[in-house]
């Protein structure tokens, strides 16, 4: 991940990206146990959001430094990542409120927990429901934490339906 976080960092140094966060599997480890995942998913901010192809700079920033493209991803030392673009207020804020963390002395943002499960939660798949349930299980992020921000991000609803789910008979 070392290799991620440096490919990250230039790339803000550079302006290809304004900003980045980790987030998905690979940051949910950093508040829970391992889990199993394929790729790390990285949520980039970038200069030209409107831009048609928005993600073309990155992969040909990527590919300078010899990085080649796999499937969706890019392959990045023992890593497939995605790049993301931040598809909402939510994801553009949980970026902007993302935490510092250090790989071997490299810097890496990573979204916080709260933020993790409420864009889990609007997303609303199987495993995204499950990262809700692992982080709360955790104690990474409180049901206060959730329901402020989903509420703040027009999301009561989802939590409430997966506070049924889960935990009312």
């Amino acid at each position: 991940m070392n290799k991620v976080a440096r490919l990250l960092n230039d790339m803000v140094e550079v302006g290809i990206i304004t900003d980045y966060a980790v987030f998905g599997a690979v940051a949910q480890m950093r508040y829970t146990e391992a889990v199993l995942t394929l790729d790390a998913d990285i949520l980039v901010a970038v200069p030209e959001p409107e831009a048609l192809d928005m993600l073309n700079p990155i992969y040909a920033f990527c590919q300078g430094r010899g990085y080649q493209p796999e499937g969706e991803a890019i392959r990045v030392g023992d890593w497939p990542v995605q790049f993301i673009p931040a598809f909402s207020e939510l994801t553009r804020e949980a970026i902007r409120e993302a935490e510092t963390g250090d790989i071997d002395g490299v810097p890496l943002r990573v979204v916080r927990a709260d933020y993790l499960a409420v864009i889990a939660l609007s997303v609303g798949r199987a495993k995204d429901l499950a990262r809700v349930l692992a982080l709360r299980e955790a104690g990474a992020v409180t049901d206060k934490e959730i329901s402020e921000l989903a509420t703040r991000h027009n999301l009561a609803s989802a939590w409430n339906l997966f506070l049924e789910r889960f935990y009312e008979s």
